[in-house]
């Protein structure tokens, strides 16, 4: 598998700001941005229970008491 190298990329980019536009490429750069740190999230957070449900399970047992 090839490297990709400082050419390589500063070609990507010259094309991709050919088909966006100057006006446009920020704001697909922060949606690409946003979707990854989601995406991120989402990955670390698989294997943990929501925190929704540990807060939900609390509130259950102090309602039982009264």
């Amino acid at each position: 598998m090839p490297n990709i190298g400082p050419m390589e990329l500063i070609i990507v980019l010259v094309i991709a700001l050919v088909i966006l536009g100057p006006k446009r490429l920020p704001e697909v750069g922060k949606s690409i941005g946003h979707g990854m740190r989601e995406f991120k999230d989402a990955i670390n957070n698989a294997g943990k229970p929501d925190q929704d449900e540990e807060d939900e399970a609390p509130a259950l047992k102090t309602s039982e008491r009264a």
